[in-house]
């Protein structure tokens, strides 16, 4: 007989080369390895591609195993979870249809579809609460299993999965991958944990009229998340809510079939009227307020904050206001002045990275009357200089100030709330990929970003997901907290977008070489945008806030 065929394999964790034969799970290796994180172990990294435990080796590799730390395993994470909500659900409430709909309060909103609205979810939450903790005690497996699309279509259909059996038709796939938990099958946009006993740590909690699943904290991941008052943040989604009944797209898979039926251009001006008129309305919020003179625009990265200050402009100035759009960006200091961040590069996510005091200095001459002269400031350079740009108040004037530190009362603290006027703008998706897969709004806004960092900067994709981690850290600390502190909240994402951005996305993407640790998140958005139909820009309309991220903006941007 010959001797069993063996390879090598390097473990990142703990910058080791070993042998294994082939076949040996990563499950295996890591409990031969005994490898520690802190946290159990729930995915692993291979040649920079995230894959489960129960994946085989049968060619050299570099691992890096993975625990709730990671990005990628908290995912892993919180899909299984949902897989185990829907299976208590289809269990207990079979008449009911359960649908994950976005993220809010730390926890993930869910409902359950033709539940009558005032049907109180207290009873409800705890039999299902109690049903999560008998799967996830009986610690079984999820099994992927890559079947026809046909037959995948088929077991959907019966279990009244009609959203995900309309997506895998638009989707046009040979085979598709499906998960099953103890006959119940599901189908989720990523890979899951070995079992059910990996997910002990949850709370379900009934929620403004539907529950809230709560996962573990991502830096202590025994402990339940808490929840966090965002009233305001509930309002918006609500909001959408009834505008996706307006246009009756609340999934990828209804979008996708859009198109074919030559229905995209109704949803692209549907879409484009609903936040014209919300803009609309905002300039007239602030018409109310008569002592207000300024208006602080802020959002995290790639919210469109520009466009919608200059199309907030044009409403204020359709009721009489004379409109100063006013960048904060004007207000950095000098390079050598810059925070650092706690890897010694710049911080240009922390406030202090602004002249907090030469802005108020200027706002209180402005509110006077008095001429002012406006820094600029050149990225390139790193220096702050002044080109003879001058601005002044009349009587009924009203100044637009955006910048992602508009909200932090650091900011504008020497200027009376009375003549404050705060907006939020986010990019909240509005859509699901169907009842069970929620679109991250974070992945809406880096696709975003990612194309006017190529078109407009001159980035590659790589770079913008090299710096995107530093960016979302800085929104966490820096943006996030003072949401709820805004008059009123704008969400700029438009239900037909990712059709659009699609198109401009993916070419970059696969240009993200194999060899970076960035791969991984460039395969997965590529996959992620694999199930959107694109959709043509023709009919997009030049003030569109999707444009400032395009081409064709009527909009100067200089």
């Amino acid at each position: 007989m010959h001797p069993a065929k063996s390879i090598k394999i390097f473990i990142e964790n703990n910058q080791t080369t070993h042998e294994y034969p082939l076949g040996t799970s990563l499950h295996e290796i890591a409990l031969d390895q005994k490898i520690e994180t802190g946290n159990p172990i729930l995915g692993a990294m291979v040649n920079h591609k995230l894959k489960e435990l129960s994946y085989e080796i049968y060619k050299p590799k570099t691992i890096r195993f993975l625990d709730y730390g990671h990005t990628d395993g908290r995912r892993m994470y919180q899909r299984s979870l949902s897989f185990v909500l829907f299976m208590a659900a289809w269990q207990l409430y079979p008449q009911y249809k359960l649908h994950i709909k976005y993220s809010v309060a730390n926890g993930l909103f869910c409902q359950l579809e033709g539940l009558d609205e005032e049907s109180d979810y207290q009873e409800i939450t705890k039999n299902l609460g109690k049903r999560m903790k008998e799967i996830v005690a009986g610690n079984l497996p999820f099994d992927r299993e890559e079947i026809p699309t046909t037959e995948a279509i088929e077991i959907f259909e019966k279990f009244g999965l009609h959203d995900k059996s309309e997506l895998l038709k638009t989707r046009k796939q040979f085979y598709t991958s499906v998960y099953k938990l103890n006959g119940v099958i599901n189908y989720f946009y990523g890979h899951l944990v070995p079992s059910t006993g990996y997910l002990s740590v949850f709370e379900l909690r009934p929620f403004n009229g539907g529950m809230l699943l709560l996962p573990p904290k991502q830096e202590t991941p025994l402990e339940v998340e808490e929840v966090e008052k965002q009233d305001k943040l509930m309002e918006v989604f609500q909001e959408f809510k009834e505008w996706v009944k307006i246009l009756g797209v609340p999934n990828i898979g209804r979008l996708n079939q859009m198109i074919p039926e030559n229905k995209i251009g109704d949803i692209i001006k549907i879409a484009e009227a609903l936040q014209e008129k919300k803009l609309g309305c905002i300039a007239d919020r602030i018409h109310q307020r008569k002592d207000v003179k300024v208006a602080l625009i802020s959002g995290p990265s790639s919210s469109g904050k520009t466009t919608f200050a200059k199309r907030l402009a044009v409403q204020l100035q359709v009721i009489g206001y004379q409109t100063v759009i006013l960048s904060m960006d004007n207000y950095f200091v000098n390079r050598e002045l810059t925070p650092l961040d706690k890897n010694g590069d710049y911080d240009f996510e922390n406030p202090l990275a602004l002249d907090i005091q030469l802005f108020n200095e200027n706002m209180f001459d402005m509110f006077a009357g008095k001429e002012v002269e406006i820094p600029s400031f050149s990225f390139a350079t790193g220096t702050r200089s002044y080109n003879g740009n001058k601005l002044k108040m009349t009587d009924n004037s009203i100044i637009l100030v955006e910048g992602i530190h508009g909200l932090n009362p650091m900011m504008t603290e020497m200027i009376p709330a009375s003549q404050k006027y705060k907006i939020y703008v986010s990019a909240l998706t509005p859509i699901s990929i169907d009842s069970t897969n929620r679109i991250h709004t974070t992945d809406n806004r880096l696709i975003r970003r990612m194309i006017r960092d190529f078109r407009y900067r001159g980035y590659s994709a790589l770079d913008t997901l090299q710096r995107w981690p530093s960016v979302r850290e800085g929104e966490e600390k820096h943006i996030f907290p003072y949401q709820e502190e805004a008059d009123v909240m704008f969400n700029t994402a438009l239900i037909y977008e990712l059709g659009v951005l699609k198109f401009w996305a993916e070419p970059i993407l696969s240009e993200v070489p194999p060899i970076a640790p960035e791969y991984s998140e460039a395969r997965r958005l590529l996959k992620f945008l694999s199930y959107i139909t694109p959709i043509s820009t023709k009919e997009i309309p030049p003030t569109s806030i999707l444009r400032e991220f395009l081409t064709g903006s009527s909009f100067s941007y200089s």
